[in-house]
């Protein structure tokens, strides 16, 4: 039925011109051709991202800070920021301290204060919103309607999708690259992994990841991947586009020229982990190195005791989870990681194996922490600074912490500290976005892709089975008034999130 419809009279359009269905015209149509200098002076510069602040995750933080450097490099580029607004009901469950806004324009206000106090200068970027809705079942924002037309159609030329695989999962319209001259995806989680730990997980996992695969390659002329942790792509490259904000790297000269001055005294706290306080952000892997490490050395006399900052839809499980089983982990709740009580940490553990890039390890390089990490795909940035310790196995895992505890991070050099900054990750993000020679592939690709577009778009424009697969019911048309938007309580589908282990052995949490 579904194959059926994709060629019937009154399917819906993948690139229609407005949210409402229209009739399907006849013919291929290709996607707009890329222009290849993405440099050049005057282009125009649509960030698309799946959450905003104060909800503090890094796809509301890292995309805000790449818009404002992107419009900061260079000032005849324009550069919008497209980000979901959500109704008051879901603003409760996800922003904290129940902080809400009754228009976007109190939201938005509320982020460029943010903005202006983390970067120091003025920021030139506009912002502005698209109807989103939180999905309990899967801990994130899920679009409503066709978002490109939030766009106008003046300002259509290079769009950077952030978590373009979330983004397009329910997109029920146009395709980007029908829309847009060039669409650069950037891959910033790796869902695979959170479905591997799910129930049933080996069969979400291979749904999930054929799924990523067709809406990246119909929706993206090129895909930046932030590291080889995350599956291949069509059209890839893998490039950390990612930076620090300056109020880190000040923070960590500071300490530096402290180290020189007072050698280990510049650090009176040991060891710490930030990250949201859900089991998928490195929780179970931490419970799993501190508790082993205490079991076979306390009767050496050595024990690893850890701060613990977050929060998040586990935290209560994970605290009741560190008292189970005894653990030296001081759950604290939600920090700022840019707050004064982090600068005195002198060791950040981050045993975390689902991040794609974590941020609060460049952070604390910059703060000059010493950053102790698995090796894994998403750390090898990373392990190119000094003093950041990788391992990969408990043995390791000892040697480097009795390391760090008797040592002091190095003072980075000014070619280092570059490395991290938003100016070198907007440089690289340049280099990484321009179209490669796949990006002109062949007839038979295109109309691979376009049929594969057809088939998504029969699916997502059905009202029945949109809430068949977790899309939600009302997430198909988009709302007239966002301020006086109060949609029903959210409902999921097939692919709802179940409970999944809380370590290694597989205790549920």
């Amino acid at each position: 039925m579904v194959l059926k419809r994709i060629f019937s009279k009154n399917a819906v359009r993948a690139d229609a011109s407005d949210e409402r269905p229209r009739k399907r015209r006849r013919g291929l149509r290709l996607p707009k051709r890329a222009r290849t200098d993405v440099r050049a002076p005057g282009r125009k510069f649509t960030i698309v991202t799946t959450a905003a602040l104060p909800w503090m995750t890094g796809t509301s933080v890292n995309p805000l800070l790449r818009a404002i450097y992107l419009a900061h490099g260079d000032e005849t580029r324009e550069v919008t920021l497209l980000v979901p607004w959500l109704a008051l009901h879901d603003q409760a469950i996800v922003f904290p301290k129940r902080a809400t806004f009754a228009t976007p324009e109190a939201q938005t206000k509320y982020v460029m204060d943010w903005a202006r106090a983390r970067v120091g200068f003025e920021p030139r970027i506009k912002i502005t919103w698209y109807p989103g809705r939180y999905a309990t079942d899967k801990g994130s924002i899920v679009p409503v309607g066709d978002i490109t037309t939030r766009v106008p159609k003046q300002d259509r030329d290079v769009a950077i999708l952030e978590e373009p695989e979330h983004l397009c999962w329910y997109h029920p319209g146009a395709r980007w690259t029908s829309r847009f001259k060039h669409v650069v995806g950037i891959i910033h989680t790796n869902y695979l992994e959170y479905a591997r730990r799910e129930e049933d997980g080996e069969r979400k996992e291979s749904i999930l990841r054929w799924i990523n695969h067709l809406t990246t390659r119909c929706h993206t002329h090129k895909v930046i991947k932030l590291s080889d942790a995350v599956q291949d792509f069509a059209r890839s490259i893998t490039s950390n586009v990612h930076g620090v904000s300056n109020g880190f790297i000040d923070a960590g000269k500071a300490k530096s020229k402290e180290i020189k001055r007072s050698g280990s005294g510049a650090f009176t706290r040991g060891a710490y982990f930030i990250g949201k306080c859900v089991w998928a952000k490195g929780y179970s892997e931490l419970m799993h190195v501190v508790g082993d490490f205490n079991n076979q050395y306390a009767k050496k006399g050595e024990r690893l005791e850890m701060d613990v900052y977050g929060d998040g839809d586990d935290f209560k499980e994970v605290q009741t989870e560190f008292a189970r089983k005894n653990l030296p982990l001081n759950l604290l709740g939600r920090l700022d990681h840019a707050d004064a009580k982090i600068l005195d940490y002198k060791i950040f553990i981050n045993p975390s194996l689902s991040d794609v890039v974590a941020t609060t390890s460049a952070e604390a390089l910059a703060m000059g922490k010493f950053v102790v990490c698995a090796e894994h795909p998403s750390n090898a940035f990373f392990a190119t600074f000094p003093n950041c310790r990788t391992y990969s196995n408990m043995d390791e895992f000892a040697k480097v912490i009795r390391e760090v505890m008797a040592s002091v991070p190095k003072p980075m050099t000014e070619a280092e500290i570059h490395r991290l900054t938003w100016e070198a990750a907007t440089e690289r993000l340049l280099d990484a976005a321009a179209p490669c020679d796949e990006t002109k592939h062949t007839i038979q690709a295109h109309f691979s892709d376009w049929f594969a577009a057809r088939f998504h778009n029969a699916v997502t424009c059905s009202e029945a089975l949109r809430c068949l697969i977790g899309g939600g019911a009302g997430t198909l048309v988009p709302p007239d008034d966002l301020a006086n938007w109060s949609p029903d309580s959210w409902g999921g589908g097939l692919m709802d999130r179940k409970p999944f282990a809380a370590d290694f052995g597989g205790a549920a949490p």
